[in-house]
């Protein structure tokens, strides 16, 4: 606790009042649901666990690079657009290699998915262990156009995820 002030020359204390207390309940306000983030190439983010565990459980496809991950969302959700989310466990490296294997696949992901992505999907790109940092960018970027167009194909011939 802060010691008190020393008063000046001339100065008097001030006493205030007791505090008034309010025995009325404290009003909630109506929780909305979350924005979703949104990039600049109109890509929103995923950010909830809930969403990347159901991604986690629908399509994959491996690459050299990074794992994919894919889901048709259902007709009852109302969220449009294509949604993406990142994802590289601590496998991966340090908070720094996290980052930036991250920030490869955010760009990887910007290039692509407006183009080869598909309205009403969700796409969780998994970082890999060593690779993700130091693979040619221009290899995942084909790579990942490649691993999108084989799971619409899987998805189209009702193929059901294992």
């Amino acid at each position: 606790m802060t010691p008190p002030v020393p008063l000046l020359d001339g100065q008097t204390a001030s006493v205030r009042g007791p505090a008034v207390l309010s025995f009325e309940a404290p009003r909630k306000r109506p929780r909305l649901p979350p924005r979703p983030k949104v990039q600049k190439s109109g890509l929103a983010i995923i950010t909830q666990r809930r969403d990347f565990l159901l991604a986690a459980r629908a399509f994959r496809q491996g690459t050299t690079g990074f794992h994919l991950q894919a889901r048709k969302r259902e007709a009852g959700e109302d969220i449009a657009g294509i949604r993406v989310g990142f994802t590289c466990s601590k496998k991966v490296g340090n908070a720094v290699a996290r980052g930036h294997a991250k920030r490869r696949l955010r760009e990887v992901a910007r290039a692509v998915l407006p183009v080869a992505g598909l309205e009403g999907w969700d796409y969780v790109l998994v970082g890999r262990n060593g690779t993700t940092a130091s693979a040619d960018f221009e290899q995942m970027k084909v790579d990942l156009a490649r691993a999108v167009a084989r799971l619409h194909d899987l998805s189209a011939r009702g193929v059901i995820p294992s």
